[in-house]
């Protein structure tokens, strides 16, 4: 399934009280959007190709979760660490090579100590090769829709066809905490022993702001110094991805400022549940004459603070709705509006479906339809 980003905002919110333009951030690439609306708050170059050095680990992971999940993986397996995994240079959780290492252990080095020994160890053990890992890397990225993007390796490592783009990574990093958030507390541990070897979690605002429970760290020369965070507070999670900074001071202090921006100037706000009853529509020739129409996931909003009760909402339904209607099927659209401002088309879709009905239905129906009365 893609993941949008942009899904729901039509147009700025020209009608509703001022908010200031976001802080300055010293960095190639970011952006700050809300996880549950998808509504973007903040960003600069966010579509530009940058390398992402070792936020690739986000969607190394990924790939782990997704083969817990799916039972073709076990946290307790053992995984033979061979001579490439503990030769691989850079950041390390130090596993020895011809060890057995199990994959719980991998996943806590990979995503705490951001062990790049770690992530060839686990796409090794998965793939057979780090190279047919990172087609595997590749495929998952196709399915979330990360267009802009193309994994090389699982550890990060500069590569010329190793790129990816700031709402890229962001788009795995919702997956991750939407669809496997038992495994993403991982992300929030502060420091992981291994091998009598202590190392703390390189994403300092984990003890700088409470709020915060991730995500990932990233640099080498050429990337800089990068970072995606994730902090809830409330019912609202922001996410910000920076890129390309000059330093580990500068990323941890442009992730804060963008955080704080979003928190303290938006708001977000579930106005609808996926599934549930919002209207109805009278349905032509149809075993039943009428269908439950509603959205087919929740519908979220992120809008400037204050506002929430300048909200107003309404259906527009198809006119003329013949049987058969199928499950799901789209039969007009909820308008919200922000102060005479649309910020906001959903489908109306159909909760049930509607069979054709019998000749004497349709017979009925037909004079019906067309008398005028």
């Amino acid at each position: 399934m893609v993941i949008p980003l942009i899904l729901f905002f039509l147009t700025p919110f020209a009608g509703a009280a001022p908010v200031p333009a976001p802080p300055n951030i010293d960095a190639t690439g970011y952006l700050l959007l809300d996880m549950h609306s998808g509504r973007v708050l903040a960003e600069k170059n966010a579509d530009q190709r940058l390398e992402p050095a070792s936020l690739t680990k986000i969607m190394t992971a990924h790939v782990v979760f997704e083969e817990l999940a799916h039972g073709t993986l076990k946290p307790d397996d053992l995984v033979t660490v061979s001579e490439k995994a503990w030769k691989t240079e850079g950041s390390r959780m130090f596993i020895e090579v011809n060890s057995r290492v199990s994959v719980a252990d991998l996943l806590k080095g990979l995503i705490i100590q951001s062990g790049n020994d770690a992530a060839v160890a686990l796409a090794e053990h998965i793939a057979g090769s780090e190279d047919a890992f990172a087609n595997l890397m590749n495929e998952h990225a196709a399915r979330l829709g990360m267009q802009g993007t193309h994994f090389a390796n699982a550890t990060g490592l500069p590569h010329p066809d190793h790129y990816t783009t700031p709402r890229d990574i962001a788009r795995v990093t919702i997956a991750t905490i939407r669809d496997y958030p038992e495994y993403y507390s991982l992300y929030s541990q502060k420091e992981f022993t291994y091998n009598k070897i202590r190392q703390h979690n390189r994403n300092r605002l984990l003890w700088r702001d409470p709020t915060v429970d991730g995500v990932k760290t990233g640099h080498t020369k050429s990337a800089g110094y990068c970072l995606v965070a994730s902090a809830r507070r409330d019912d609202m999670r922001l996410i910000s991805v920076v890129m390309g900074t000059p330093s580990d001071k500068a990323r941890i202090e442009a992730s804060q400022a963008l955080l704080n921006y979003g928190f303290r100037f938006f708001e977000t706000h579930r106005l609808y549940a996926g599934g549930s009853r919002l209207t109805e529509a009278r349905v032509w020739m149809g075993e039943q004459e009428k269908v439950a129409l509603g959205l087919a996931e929740d519908l979220y909003l992120t809008i400037p603070r204050r506002q929430y009760d300048k909200l107003s909402a309404r259906s527009e339904i198809e006119p003329d709705i013949q049987a058969p209607v199928h499950k799901g099927q789209a039969l007009g659209e909820v308008v919200v509006e922000l102060e005479g401002e649309t910020i906001a088309r959903v489908p109306l879709v159909a909760l049930r479906e509607i069979p054709e009905g019998g000749l004497w239905r349709q017979a009925v129906d037909t004079v019906q339809r067309w008398l005028p009365f």
